[in-house]
């Protein structure tokens, strides 16, 4: 196989028919003579606006290998490549049928918790997966009351429930995370497997969508199912049992359609915590327990939402709905040198009421594959670290967010507080907006943001809006709207555990994952590490 990389077109000549005449004309041969040609990577180039282009990477068989080498042997883009299996693939060769009796229990069904049992049941393991909140249909059901009522489910909302968080979010794929054995690759494989877009395998931004996600997530426990996985929908651990050998069990409590409880008993040998960054009274239990853990920075803010044509403007210099809607990613430093960014950042999306507690109110963004809404939308947020919550208390920084939460929830009584940001800089509320329209799920309702957020928070946004005004003309607009508050951008504390066995500290055969644990950060990392757990549990279990 060949690989040509930096091959690029037209967006409006974007096609594979395209595509395989701009690689035959680089490597000077027949078009006829190309084949097997897949795409294994496709950004958007759009560095001299309004000239847009798609930049590809493609493998390719060709007619006569050596000689085209030969004739190209100036052209760098070009080269011979072979394809090698990832170690995650070479492993669940050696592992696949051979059948485990070691009982493996993962509490959280979030990416972490379903990637951590999926990889498990093809190496032959059983695991039992429990999970506080209810399966995906359900779930969807109780979030949309949720949104007409502003009466939060405690235990089934947008963070608890099969899929976690990232199930109503934007269904960002992208992650920073170093991929050499291949984890990655085997997410995105499974996600075009169980029925998302194959585009996911190579865009360079790759979106799933909520709406395809949900899809995909029931697909997954389907199979799960099929290969021998018991899942507890539900489920709330409440207890950990333990001895000097290591784990020996859990308790949980399971409620019923009518709200009757019973208590359900485990035993395990090994537990995986994937319990995600909201599992405030699970860190309690943990913390109460005797489970070393350790307050971590994270940021808090709002979400701004621009007009969807504004951000393309900026981005690509025109609008053009041939073009996806444009994304952006804003860094800047603080007067008091903390940092200020965009996060999770949402095209064509919504801001969602994403509360779990009673009197507490917390936003996220999300958006459906098409990313169509007219708006755009990510968190602004200042990074907070373990200084500013104060005393000794591993928990502190879940009460910082608390407090955050809570003071908002006041506002507007559990609507989503909204304001220009003109109005923000003046500290006055909003009587009306300008030219954006709130895009939102769940109801809202003008009020003065500052009233519930730090006085550092208040001042690193507004530093921030203004050093982002400065790349991307139109962004720090006094019609741009903010809706708050965005406090859980990652979890608040570390569940500690070793390096290289990923045990905790604390006890033999105990696994913190993902996310909630403190070792993720959104979709793709959060299932990483949930598979990162799973071949050390198989690893050892040889």
């Amino acid at each position: 196989m060949l690989q040509l990389t930096q091959c690029r077109l037209p967006y409006q000549s974007d096609s594979k028919e395209a595509l395989v005449r701009k690689v035959a004309r680089q490597i000077h041969c027949r078009e006829k003579e190309i084949r097997d040609l897949r795409i294994v990577k496709k950004s958007i180039d759009a560095r001299k606006k309004p000239d847009i282009f798609y930049t590809y990477t493609v493998t390719f068989s060709v007619s006569g290998e050596k000689y085209i080498l030969q004739k190209n042997k100036k052209n760098k883009n070009l080269s011979r490549i072979e394809h090698k299996k990832t170690e995650v693939e070479q492993m669940l060769e050696e592992q696949r049928g051979v059948p485990h009796s070691e009982q493996i229990v993962i509490v959280g069904s979030g990416p972490a918790g379903l990637f951590c049992a999926y990889y498990l049941t093809l190496c032959g393991y059983r695991p039992i997966l429990i999970e506080r909140g209810a399966p995906m249909e359900e779930r969807v059901r109780d979030v949309d009351a949720f949104w007409e009522s502003c009466e939060v489910n405690t235990q089934s909302n947008v963070c608890f429930g099969e899929g976690g968080a990232g199930t109503f979010s934007d269904g960002k794929l992208n992650t920073g995370v170093s991929d050499r054995l291949g984890r990655g690759k085997f997410v995105l494989e499974s996600f075009v497997r169980f029925g998302a877009k194959e585009s996911i395998l190579y865009d360079a931004k790759p979106h799933i969508g909520t709406d395809v996600l949900r899809k995909v997530i029931v697909n997954l426990r389907n199979e799960m199912i099929e290969r021998g996985c018991r899942l507890y929908f539900h489920t709330k651990m409440t207890k950990i049992r333990w001895d000097e050998a290591g784990i020996t069990g859990v308790c949980a409590i399971q409620r019923d359609a009518g709200k009757r409880e019973r208590t359900i008993d485990f035993s395990c040998d090994k537990l995986v915590l994937a319990i995600g960054h909201s599992a405030r009274d699970t860190f309690e239990c943990l913390r109460d327990l005797g489970i070393k853990m350790s307050p971590k920075p994270f940021a808090v803010g709002v979400r701004v939402q621009h007009r969807q044509e504004d951000i393309d403007r900026m981005q690509y210099g025109k609008v053009d709905k041939e073009l996806p809607a444009a994304s952006y990613k804003c860094t800047g430093k603080t007067s008091d040198q903390r940092g200020v960014y965009s996060f999770c950042m949402c095209p064509g999306g919504y801001v969602v009421n994403a509360s779990t507690e009673p009197f507490g109110l917390v936003v996220n963004g999300m958006s459906d594959v098409a990313r169509d809404s007219s708006n755009a939308n990510s968190a602004i947020v200042v990074s907070v670290s373990p200084e500013d919550f104060g005393g000794d208390d591993c928990l502190l920084g879940v009460e910082y967010q608390r407090r955050i939460e809570q003071a908002a929830y006041r506002l507007c009584d559990g609507k989503i507080p909204v304001q220009r940001f003109e109005d923000f800089k003046k500290d006055r509320i909003t009587k009306s907006c300008g030219n954006v329209e709130p895009c939102i799920k769940g109801s809202w309702a003008f009020e003065n943001l500052r009233k519930a957020l730090p006085k550092y928070v208040i001042n690193g946004m507004i530093e921030g809006m203004e050093q982002f005004e400065k790349k991307q003309k139109g962004f720090a607009d006094g019609d741009t709207l903010l809706l708050g508050v965005e406090t859980r951008t990652s979890s608040p504390v570390r569940v500690e555990r070793e390096k290289d066995s990923l045990e905790s500290v604390s006890v033999r055969g105990l696994y913190p994952c993902g996310e909630g644990a403190g070792y993720a950060g959104g979709i793709m990392s959060a299932a990483m590490d949930g598979i990162k757990v799973a071949m050390v549990i198989a690893d050892h279990s040889k």
